[in-house]
């Protein structure tokens, strides 16, 4: 097989990835084998590519919202049959045995192996997967509308589950890619206001057009005070602006893997019990529930894709903040 992988870390336009041809993995015990299908491409990809995250696996093969379909069954696996369509997101495998797995808090396992980061991931043509850290999906929508539903929708589910906001209240995302485009859409399903911070024209729009009630940057202030944010850029600058913009007993969600560092900050700012908690990873009981919300509120990613061959160029774009929504890479079957 064909596979897009990184063997060091630096800046993604020096172009630190290599096409290889490998050998197609074989499931083991409890997992399958699935042909990849289209991957999205993540903010998670870039911060590994570029070293904010440490390597720990190399080479590594990236790309962790997968969507494919079902070629070969390992042992003792029960739960899917040759053809059906699957999604694979971060989390790859929990063990099921430690003190947070038990109290359902597989997300913080310490033992914990990630899609496309300590297991290899979707920038290939097959990759193989624990079966049950799979997710069914519809065999008919296309794969590449699919794909950002595993990462960059599940993610931002928990971060809006975090928030404590349910059916009203106003709500601000501080950046609008991949994972917010898709929080305001459900967002506004749930009955919240939406508040946009942003600084790049095309992300403003795609923010109008989705329903936003206001769009701004962020260092303004809304018209009024948020219940609650989510900050999805990795700008630890952003945090003491989002909690000028919070009311008191509101909540602001750190939605990212990585975030630069958090200025100090005077205590007013946290007074009046307002709150900072970031997100770790998800649970697969994150990714049922959001998988169902998508389908009944119809959830629709925007969708930029690129053949394959230009994930490079893709991780590029992405950085400079050039994509309009989701990115996607189509994988030829």
């Amino acid at each position: 097989m064909r596979a897009f992988i990184l063997r060091e870390q630096k800046p993604v336009e020096e172009d630190p990835f290599f096409f290889v041809e490998e050998p197609i993995p074989q499931p083991g015990p409890g997992q399958i084998l699935v042909k990849v299908r289209a991957c999205g491409v993540c903010h998670t990809d870039l911060h590994i590519a570029e070293g904010d995250l440490p390597l720990r696996k190399s080479p590594v093969i990236l790309g962790h919202q997968v969507v494919g379909e079902v070629v070969e069954l390992g042992p003792d696996v029960q739960r899917f049959r040759p053809g059906q369509r699957v999604g694979l997101a971060w989390l790859a495998w929990a063990c099921g045995e430690c003190h947070y797995c038990r109290r359902g808090q597989e997300n913080l396992c310490p033992n914990a192996q990630f899609t496309g980061y300590t297991v290899d991931g979707g920038f290939a043509e097959y990759t193989v997967a624990y079966a049950d850290f799979a997710y069914l999906l519809p065999q008919k929508d296309p794969p590449e509308q699919l794909a950002p539903l595993l990462c960059a929708g599940i993610i931002g589910y928990r971060a809006l589950r975090l928030t404590g906001l349910a059916q009203e209240g106003r709500l601000g995302l501080y950046g609008f890619g991949a994972s917010a485009h898709l929080v305001a859409q459900l967002a506004r399903a749930l009955g919240l206001s939406v508040y946009v911070f942003t600084r790049a024209p095309t992300h403003k729009e795609l923010a109008r057009e989705l329903g936003a009630k206001w769009v701004g940057e962020a260092q303004e202030r809304p018209p009024e005070p948020l219940d609650a944010a989510i900050i999805f850029a990795p700008a630890g600058w952003i945090v003491p602006e989002a909690l000028k913009s919070v009311g008191p007993g509101g909540t602001v969600v750190l939605a990212g893997i990585h975030m630069t560092p958090i200025p100090e900050m005077p205590y007013p700012l946290v007074y009046g019990e307002r709150g900072v908690r970031s997100v770790a990873n998800a649970t697969r009981k994150d990714a049922e529930e959001f998988l169902g919300l998508a389908k009944r509120a119809r959830i629709r990613p925007i969708v930029e894709v690129l053949p394959w061959e230009e994930a490079g160029v893709g991780l590029v774009r992405l950085k400079r903040a050039e994509v309009r929504g989701s990115l996607v890479l189509s994988v030829p079957g």
